[in-house]
């Protein structure tokens, strides 16, 4: 990752990760900034500066800390070392939360925020799961930082619960010999080539996420496949069967033996709809009023009809591709 310029809370250069980065990228200019959630300066910028904002980095203290319950694959979604990416998929949702400010954010409180998790799992009644990569792709982020790697080592001397991230991205090699225990859930995204190469900018191709998911899976982790979001372009199905041929040839028995498959439609909002006109004018359009509806306020789902039709349509090509997957929701 190039980026080109470090906005800093200065009190993160009190904690030793702040100290770290410092030293590692100071070759690039820094600059102090009150907030990480106010930078008025790049809140002003118009769309078409989204994809060059993508090449700041912001550096911070996390000072959020709620956690959110969850009823999916984990039991909480916890905020942790990041928000935002460098990346830049067209539907990301984080843009509906920080809007063109969708860049990567650091936060370098780490243990402090560790320490929380496994207090909370070590008072449950049972083994509790925390989503620990809802703001961010910590995959990614750890090229930058190591929080990811960090986390698993110091994870692993947690008596109870269990850690989750999702990934777009196949830069799992320093991961593969750490002690995750069985307690570390990574989830790797996958897409037909051509979404990934057209609309998920920026991300690992699909045969790296394939490689990245064997990799994982033979290290031990237990680890899981998500088919996100589905995106019903023309010619999705034609799309999808290609995503599912390949990952019969490309995964292995033993990956494929009892995987976890989440699937989740793509939901898209005003907001992307008009940062994406500015800053990626050549890009397909996602918006589709004949099949999408309504959802809450300036945001769109596919509708029943469009949904129900694509749901038939993958279940089937997991029932012939992946028959020893085990889909846990289609959402």
């Amino acid at each position: 990752m190039n980026f080109e310029k470090v906005y800093f809370e200065p009190a993160a250069l009190g904690y030793e990760l702040g100290g770290i980065l410092r030293r590692e990228l100071k070759d690039i200019p820094w600059e102090p900034i009150e907030s990480h959630n106010r930078i008025p300066f790049m809140q002003n910028k118009p769309n078409k500066e989204f994809p060059h904002m993508k090449r700041s980095l912001i550096v911070g203290v996390r000072k959020t800390h709620a956690y959110m319950p969850n009823n999916k694959t984990s039991d909480y979604l916890v905020p942790y070392t990041s928000s935002g990416c460098s990346a830049a998929c067209l539907y990301c949702y984080l843009v509906c939360n920080y809007n063109k400010c969708a860049y990567l954010r650091l936060f370098v409180n780490r243990e402090h925020m560790l320490s929380n998790i496994i207090r909370t799992a070590e008072k449950g009644d049972r083994d509790l799961v925390f989503e620990i990569g809802s703001n961010s792709d910590l995959v990614l982020e750890n090229m930058v930082t190591g929080n990811l790697a960090w986390t698993i080592e110091h994870f692993a001397h947690a008596k109870k619960g269990a850690l989750t991230f999702p990934t777009k991205f196949d830069m799992v090699d320093s991961l593969l010999p750490l002690p995750h225990r069985g307690r570390i859930i990574p989830r790797v995204s996958v897409n037909p080539g051509e979404i990934i190469r057209r609309i998920e900018i920026g991300t690992s191709p699909l045969t790296g996420r394939i490689e990245a998911i064997n990799k994982l899976a033979k290290a031990g982790y237990p680890a899981g496949l998500l088919v996100a979001p589905v995106v019903l372009l023309s010619g999705w199905q034609k799309m999808y069967a290609g995503l599912f041929r390949a990952l019969d040839e490309g995964l292995f028995p033993q990956t494929k033996d009892g995987l976890p498959v989440e699937i989740i439609f793509m939901t898209y909002s005003y907001v992307h709809r008009m940062i994406n006109a500015e800053a990626f004018p050549g890009a397909p359009v996602l918006y589709d009023p004949d099949i999408m509806t309504v959802r809450g306020r300036g945001r769109y789902r596919y509708g029943p009809k469009a949904s129900a039709e694509a749901e038939r349509f993958l279940r089937e090509q997991i029932a012939e591709h992946l028959p020893r997957a085990e889909i846990r929701y289609i959402v």
